[in-house]
């Protein structure tokens, strides 16, 4: 059985740097995925990042959820791409967490153990400290970021069934109580 794993990181107490946390959470709360030969995991991997290697080892395919940052897009600006293509206009040299995951999968891919990669990254307009919540900007990219995982999705043959009629903000309150073992498993 192939095992894919969509992994929000961020930072929930850093505003915009809680996106992919937010996002899996998000997804998790309003889709039941099925595939008749494939497991999806959704994971909330906060900022564990090199904590994670055993975890992200084990799968076919990994879709990293986070904050990208490029010199040339606005905030609010998805970008989805393969992790070995990366955009020329992607910088990596973001927060801390960011550096950190891409030290990561860097590791991994020295090794042998990265899975196939895409990353699903938007980006932020403040990194603010002690705020839980999103601003406009990356809540307004939201319905891009799922139609674009969604598309994604559904050409690799996983059905998706909505389950419940949430937006964004229902998920945040509640960001810090879930993490990484706090998961959803879809498979038939």
């Amino acid at each position: 059985m192939k095992k894919i794993l969509i992994l929000g990181i961020g930072n929930v107490l850093y505003a915009d740097e809680g996106i992919g946390v937010h996002f899996v959470n998000y997804i998790q709360d309003k889709y039941l995925f099925s595939h008749p030969s494939y497991q999806l995991d959704i994971i909330d991997g906060g900022t564990l990042a090199q904590s994670l290697i055993p975890l992200i080892s084990q799968y076919d395919q990994l879709i990293v959820v986070d904050t990208v940052n490029s010199h040339h897009a606005c905030a609010g600006e998805v970008f989805f791409f393969d992790f070995d293509h990366a955009p020329a206009e992607i910088d990596w040299q973001g927060s801390a967490h960011e550096v950190e995951m891409l030290q990561t999968l860097t590791m991994m891919d020295m090794v042998g153990d990265r899975p196939a990669t895409q990353v699903l990254g938007v980006i932020p307009t403040v990194i603010e400290p002690m705020t839980l919540g999103l601003t406009p900007a990356l809540i307004q990219a939201i319905p891009t970021m799922e139609k674009t995982l969604i598309s994604y999705l559904s050409a690799q043959g996983v059905v998706f069934e909505q389950k419940a009629s949430i937006q964004i903000e229902d998920v945040i309150p509640d960001a810090y109580k879930r993490g990484v073992n706090h998961e959803a498993h879809y498979s038939v």
